[in-house]
C-alpha cells in the first residue's frame, strides 16, 4: 500500500468512501474503520488526514453540498432571461428529484445531523447562502430565498412520492413565486 507521501489522492478517497457509507449505512453506520476498508487505507491515514469523525464529516458533508451547489450554478449560469431562469429552477426541482436516490439521502443526513449537533448547522446556512447566491443572479433576495425553499420542498416530495407532481405544477409554483407567466397573482 502506497504511503501518503506517495498517494496525494488519499484524502479525495477517504471523502469520497464517507460519503458512499453515509448514503449506505447513515451517520450512525459510519466509522473510521469501515470508511478506511472502504477507501482502502490503513486505518492510521484516517487520524493522518482526519482529527476525527466530526472533522470527516464535514468535509464529507461540504463536498456534498458543494457539489448540489454546482448544479446550481451550472443550470442558473446558462440562463440569460428571466423565462430561462424560471425553466432553470424547474429544470433543479426535477433534477434532484430524478430518482438519485444517494444525494436524497445524503440531505437528509445532512439535515438530520444539523438538528441534532448545532454545529453542523453552519454547513446547512452555508450550503442555503450558496444555493441564495446563485438564485440571486436572477431573482432578488427575497424571491431567491423562497425559490430556494420551494426547490428543497418540490425536490423531496417528488422523490418521496410513489406519484410524484408532474413538471406543470413546478412551473405553476414558480410562476407564482416569481409573478412571472401563467399563474402568477
Amino acid at each position: 500500500m502506497a504511503t501518503g507521501r506517495n498517494d496525494p489522492e488519499r484524502r479525495e478517497r477517504i471523502i469520497a468512501a464517507a460519503l458512499d457509507l453515509i448514503a449506505e449505512e447513515g451517520v450512525a453506520g459510519t466509522s473510521h474503520r469501515k470508511v478506511a476498508a472502504r477507501a482502502g487505507v490503513p486505518l492510521g491515514s484516517m487520524t493522518y488526514h482526519f482529527a476525527g469523525k466530526d472533522e470527516l464529516l464535514r468535509e464529507a458533508f461540504i463536498r456534498f453540498s458543494s457539489s448540489i451547489v454546482a448544479v446550481f450554478e451550472e443550470r442558473l449560469g446558462a440562463a440569460t432571461t428571466p423565462d430561462e431562469a424560471r425553466t432553470a429552477v424547474a429544470d433543479l426541482v426535477h433534477h434532484l428529484s430524478g430518482g438519485n436516490q444517494r444525494e436524497l439521502v445524503l440531505t437528509h443526513e445532512l439535515y438530520t445531523l444539523a438538528a441534532r449537533k448545532p454545529a453542523y448547522r453552519e454547513l446547512t446556512r452555508e450550503w442555503m447562502r450558496r444555493s441564495r447566491v446563485a438564485l440571486e443572479w436572477h431573482f432578488d433576495p427575497a424571491t431567491a430565498r423562497q425559490l430556494d425553499a420551494l426547490i428543497e420542498g418540490l425536490s423531496i416530495h417528488r422523490a418521496l412520492e410513489t406519484e410524484p407532481h408532474d413538471r406543470a405544477l413546478t412551473v405553476e409554483a414558480i410562476a407564482r413565486i416569481t409573478k412571472g407567466g401563467s399563474g402568477s397573482s
